[in-house]
């Protein structure tokens, strides 16, 4: 049975199992576990409001 031959992520070349895709990006000594905290991902959506403008009522 033959393997087909897989692309590097992070290079240009055949993928040669070297196992550095999966290295944490934040601590080289940690495998990645897909926390997110390299994206800087929020969990709420937040906007400033300086101020609030109101129509006078007539």
């Amino acid at each position: 049975m033959k393997v087909e031959n897989r692309e590097c992520v992070l290079y240009d070349r055949e993928c040669i199992d070297c196992g550095e895709c999966d290295i944490c990006d934040l601590d080289p000594l940690k495998i990645c576990d897909n926390c997110g905290k390299c994206l800087d991902i929020k969990d709420d959506a937040v906007i400033k409001i300086d101020k609030i403008i109101m129509e006078d009522e007539k």
